[in-house]
């Protein structure tokens, strides 16, 4: 698949501690979107961060946490990121959700031959 042009980010910041029926949110976000064909995601796990409820969560040796933030990061088309949209809203209850227009400047695997 070659993607090129307009498009949309979605970015999704969740606790790394966070569920979806037994197993951890941003796998299950992963798989999801794996699921529906989306062009790629990416799971960045934070060293420290906070959120709506001003807890502070980090890796310091000093104050080790086991909830760090982990940010999913996903580019598609606008249409396929509104209806990942609707799939991904009610697994996530506390967070954060965003989404920014995009050009797509280069997407695509290389396959070499050889």
């Amino acid at each position: 698949m070659n993607i090129r042009g307009p498009g949309r980010a979605l970015r999704i910041c969740v606790g790394e501690a966070d569920q979806w029926h037994g197993r951890p949110l941003y796998a299950a976000i992963v798989e999801q979107a794996r699921a529906e064909g989306l062009a790629g995601a990416t799971v960045t796990r934070g060293i420290m961060g906070f959120g709506a409820n001003s807890r502070i969560h980090t890796a310091s040796i000093l104050r080790l946490s086991e909830d760090l933030p982990v940010v999913i990061d996903l580019v598609d088309s606008h249409e396929r990121i509104a209806r990942f949209l609707e799939l991904v809203e009610p697994m996530v209850s506390e967070g954060l959700v965003a989404t920014w227009d995009v050009t797509i400047e280069l997407y695509g695997a290389n396959r070499t031959e050889g």
